[in-house]
Formats: structure tokens, C-alpha cells, sequence
């Protein structure tokens, strides 16, 4: 038995692979992936196993669902019947849109499920994880999953009508921040910056806000008051935010990605 197996070594797969591989030990976990050698490759350099996916639904404690939505029901289809038969596991999802009842409806039984939503930044530790777990999984299990992940970054729990809400902010939102990035490194650009030099800045000075913000607890709005002198640079550059309808348009983008996970657990 193994305690860990991971069913999909993509991108986000291979980031929570790696968190766990340095929690509980290579020796502990096993991988596989529709694309083999991709899998193989992954397993070689951290020194874990290749299993196929039913092998990992037979042989591994906690399971990680890292496929894509729509690939879950071709997936369910094949490691169902051997969880049906189980017991002592706890499967983890991560797929957008899709409920703990819709993971139970394809698999077509009930099952311990925790529904996870990690974003990209786990890769440097500085994730943030929503969770939710459904009524069949037991605390010791949920427990021992989320220590093992605890290195991506902070853990949030989330009631789980609120996780497609959530997964809007914190798992769409780092591509809507490296936009803004990208952005404020042009702007720099066109009052006469060289290119790199204006995406250091950029860069560092998103880092050092966010940083701030997190350990400081304090309000946004203080913290942007706090730089904004009356008659100033800043408050002549955020007053142009503000007339440019900066928060309508973070709305919009919020709303967008918000539909289309609903969308995506539906099947569409």
C-alpha cells in the first residue's frame, strides 16, 4: 500500500505531487498519467512508482483526481468498480465545477471525497488551497491530506456551494495578476524604462504590495491611502484607475470565470 497516488502529473498534479513527496517521502507515493512517459519521466527524477490508475485505485490510501473535467466520467468509469470494492481510501478532486454528489453520481456509490481547489503558486509554496470535505470522509483522513499539502501555501476551508466562488479569486485570479504584471511593465516601458528593468519593478513592487497586505491584515483601502499623499503622484495615477473602471472590469473578468466553472461542471 501507498499512501499517496496521484492520477495525473500535469502542471497542478506534479505541484501537489510535489508538496506531498516532500511531506510524507517519495517511497510513499505513486504516479501515473495518460501520458505515460510524461509519468515516467516524473517518477524517475523524484524516485516514486508508475502504476496505472486502476493499480493507484486499488493500492493507494489517498487518491488525487488531477484530470480535467471532462475527462472525470471516463475516469470514474475505470477506477470505480475497484473503489467499490474498497474501503480505507479517501479520494481527493480537484476538477473545476464538479460537486462531491456529481463525483459519487459517476462513480455511482457513495465515496469519502475531499474537493480541493489549488491554484498555480503552490509551485512556490505561496498557494492558496480552498477545500471542502464531503460527509463520508473521515476527520483522520481529511487531516492527514491536508498536513501533506500543507507546504503549497495556505489552506482555506470553504463551504462547498461557495467553492466555484472562490476557485473565480484564487484559481483564476494569478492569470488576471500576471495581466496586471504585464501591464504595469509596458506602462513603465512607455514613460521610458528599459524593458526589463520595468518588469523587475513590476514584478517586486506586486510581490512587496501583496506581501504587505498579508502580514500587515490591514484594509487595502488603508494601505492605499497610506501612499496616496493629497496633491501627489499616486493619487493623480489611482484616481486614473478609478476613471477607467478598473473594479467593473475585475468584476467582469471575475464573473466570466465564475460562469464558465459552473458551465464546466455541467458538462459543457
Amino acid at each position: 500500500m501507498y499512501d499517496f497516488g496521484f492520477i495525473g502529473v500535469g502542471h497542478m498534479g506534479a505541484t501537489l505531487a510535489n508538496a506531498v513527496i516532500e511531506a510524507r517521502g517519495a517511497e510513499h507515493c505513486a504516479v501515473c498519467d495518460a501520458d505515460d512517459g510524461r509519468a515516467k519521466l516524473y517518477a524517475a527524477a523524484k524516485g516514486c512508482d508508475v502504476l496505472s490508475a486502476r493499480e493507484i485505485a486499488e493500492n493507494c490510501r489517498y487518491i488525487l483526481l488531477g484530470v480535467k473535467p471532462q475527462n472525470m466520467a471516463e475516469l470514474t468509469a475505470d477506477i470505480g468498480p475497484v473503489l467499490k470494492g474498497r474501503d480505507g481510501y479517501a479520494l481527493v478532486t480537484m476538477a473545476a465545477g464538479i460537486t462531491i454528489g456529481t463525483l459519487c453520481a459517476m462513480l455511482g456509490f457513495e465515496a469519502p471525497v475531499l474537493r480541493i481547489m489549488p491554484n498555480t503558486p503552490a509551485a512556490v509554496g505561496a498557494g492558496c488551497m480552498l477545500y471542502a470535505a464531503g460527509d463520508r470522509l473521515q476527520a483522520a483522513d481529511r487531516d492527514a491530506i491536508l498536513a501533506a499539502l500543507r507546504p503549497t501555501g495556505e489552506l482555506v476551508e470553504t463551504p462547498e456551494a461557495l467553492i466555484d466562488a472562490g476557485c473565480a479569486i484564487s484559481g483564476c485570479g494569478p492569470a488576471f495578476v500576471y495581466k496586471f504584471i504585464l501591464a504595469f511593465a509596458k506602462a513603465g516601458q512607455a514613460v521610458g524604462l528599459d524593458a526589463e528593468t520595468a518588469l523587475k519593478l513590476a514584478r517586486q513592487t506586486v510581490l512587496g504590495a501583496a506581501k504587505l497586505a498579508v502580514e500587515s491584515g490591514e484594509d487595502p483601502q488603508i494601505l492605499c491611502d497610506q501612499v496616496c499623499s493629497p496633491g501627489g503622484s499616486t493619487i493623480e495615477g489611482v484616481r486614473s484607475l478609478e476613471a477607467g473602471a478598473l473594479e467593473a472590469e475585475v468584476q467582469k473578468a471575475v464573473r466570466a470565470s465564475f460562469d464558465r466553472t459552473v458551465a464546466l461542471g455541467r458538462g459543457k
